[in-house]
C-alpha cells in the first residue's frame, strides 16, 4: 500500500511495513549480522549500487528500514538513518555536516550532552561553536559568521522550553549559506514539522516521545534531500552507530500509538501547568500551551500542540526543589522524558550538570529548575501526587 498520500495515524500505523513470505502483518525482527547473495554477480551488485538489497547490518536492515521509511515519511523527509542512541544521532550530523574551521550557531538551552560534545570534543576538530537564545531572532543574526556551516537548533529546547520560529531561522541559515538542523525530540512529529517549515535536517532521539515505553534507546536522523541523506548515512556506516534490529523493532512497536500518547499526555500537562501556575509553592511556570509563555503565539503557529513537558521553578530554589522530588511517589525521579509514565527531573544536577553554571544561568536553566515530562495516567493521581510533594516544601 502506497502510504505516502495517507493521514498521519495510518502512517503511523503501516508506512514503511515489510512484507513476507508468511504473511506477517508487522515487519518482522531481521536477527542477523550478515545476508547471502545468490552469487558473486549480485554480491558486486549491491556493494556497487548496481541493485538494492542488503549486505550486512551495520549498512542496513530490512527491520530498521522499515522504521527509517516510517519516521521519514512522517516528517514528510527525503529519506531517514537510524542510530544506537540519540546521541548517536547528534554524532552523526556534526561529523557528517562539519570541517575543520567551520562555525556552528546553536541553541543555548539546547541538550546538554549535545552542547558538551561540540565544545569539549567537536572543537579539538577547529569546529567553532556559539550559542545563543535562538528564541530571539536578532541572536542568531548577530551569532553567523562567514565561517557558519551549521545553524542547530533544539524547539522547544531542553529544559528552558524556549521556542525557536523554524521558518524564520532557516532564512537566515540559508541566506549564510548553512544548513539547519532541527531536533524535534520535544515535540515530535506529531506536532511539528520541521522540514515543512524549511529546515533541511531533523532529528529525534526516538527513546523518548517516538518509542514512547522506556525501553531502549535510539536516535534517527529525517534528511530534505537524496545528497543530504547519502551524507548522513555514509557517516553513520563508518561510525557503526547503527541501530540494532531488535532495537528498530521495538521502536517500530512504540510508534504506531505516538498520536494516542502525545494526544493523552498533553491534554493532562495543559491542566497540570495551570494548576502548577497557581500553587502558592512554584515561583513561575514555563509551558508553551500557557499564554504567560513568552513564545507562546508562535508555538500555536509552529505547532499543533503544545505537548507535554513543563518547566517550573519553586520559590524555594534548589532545597525546595529536592524535597519535591524526593517526596513525589506516582512520578518518577528518572531523566529521560516522552514515555507513558510521569517523570520528574532537576536539570541543573542531572542532564545539565557538564554545563558551566554561568553558561547554564544565561540559558535558563537555574538551580531551581523543575523538568516535568506529564505521563498518560489519571489526571486526578498526577496532580495529587504532586499536591502531597508540595506539601512538604516549606
Amino acid at each position: 500500500m502506497d502510504t505516502q498520500t495517507k493521514g498521519f495515524n495510518t502512517k503511523l500505523v503501516h508506512a514503511g511495513i515489510r512484507e513476507d513470505a508468511h504473511g506477517s502483518v508487522v515487519t518482522p525482527i531481521y536477527q542477523t549480522s550478515t545476508f547471502a547473495f545468490r552469487n558473486a554477480q549480485q554480491g558486486a551488485d549491491r556493494f556497487a549500487g548496481r541493485e538494492d538489497g542488503y549486505i550486512y547490518t551495520r549498512i542496513g536492515n530490512p527491520t530498521t528500514a522499515a522504521l527509517e521509511e516510517n519516521v521519514a515519511q512522517l516528517e514528510n523527509g527525503f529519506g531517514a538513518t537510524a542510530m544506537a542512541s540519540g546521541m548517536g544521532a547528534v554524532s552523526t550530523v556534526y561529523l557528517a555536516l562539519l570541517n575543520a574551521g567551520d562555525h556552528v550557531v546553536s541553541t543555548d538551552s539546547v541538550y546538554g550532552p549535545s552542547r558538551g560534545l561540540m565544545e569539549k570534543h567537536m572543537s579539538r576538530f577547529k569546529v567553532e561553536s556559539t550559542y545563543v537564545d535562538t528564541s530571539d531572532l536578532e541572536n542568531l543574526r548577530r551569532a553567523m559568521r562567514p565561517a557558519t556551516k551549521l545553524v542547530y537548533v533544539e524547539t522547544p529546547s531542553n529544559p528552558a522550553m524556549s521556542v525557536t520560529d523554524i521558518r524564520a531561522a532557516a532564512e537566515i541559515a540559508h541566506a549564510a549559506g548553512a544548513l539547519l538542523v532541527v531536533d524535534n525530540t520535544f515535540a515530535s512529529p506529531h506536532l511539528q514539522k520541521p522540514l515543512d517549515l524549511g529546515a533541511d535536517v531533523v532529528l529525534h532521539s526516538v527513546t523518548k516521545f517516538i518509542n514512547g515505553h522506556a525501553d531502549i534507546v535510539g536516535g534517527i536522523v529525517v534528511a530534505n534531500t537524496e545528497a543530504l541523506h547519502k551524507q548522513l548515512r555514509a557517516m553513520l556506516v563508518n561510525l557503526g552507530a547503527n541501530m540494532d534490529p531488535h532495537q528498530a523493532y521495538m521502536v517500530s512497536r512504540g510508534l504506531k500509538t505516538l498520536a494516542l500518547r502525545v494526544e493523552r499526555a498533553q491534554e493532562n500537562a495543559q491542566v497540570v501547568a495551570g494548576w502548577l501556575a497557581k500553587h502558592p509553592a512554584i515561583a513561575w511556570v514555563r509551558y508553551v500551551g500557557l499564554p504567560s509563555h513568552p513564545q507562546f503565539e508562535l508555538a500555536r503557529r509552529q505547532m499543533s500542540g503544545p505537548g507535554s513537558m513543563i518547566a517550573f521553578e519553586l520559590k524555594g530554589g534548589t532545597e525546595a526543589g529536592r524535597v519535591l522530588m524526593d517526596n513525589v511517589h506516582l512520578a518518577g525521579l528518572a531523566v529521560s522524558l516522552g514515555g507513558v509514565e510521569t517523570l520528574i527531573s532537576h536539570p541543573a544536577s542531572m542532564t545539565h550538570a557538564g554545563m558551566a553554571r554561568e553558561d547554564r544561568l544565561e540559558a535558563g536553566i537555574t538551580d531551581g529548575l523543575v523538568r516535568l515530562s506529564v505521563g498518560i495516567e489519571d489526571l486526578e493521581d498526577i496532580i495529587q501526587d504532586l499536591e502531597q510533594a508540595l506539601a512538604r516544601v516549606h
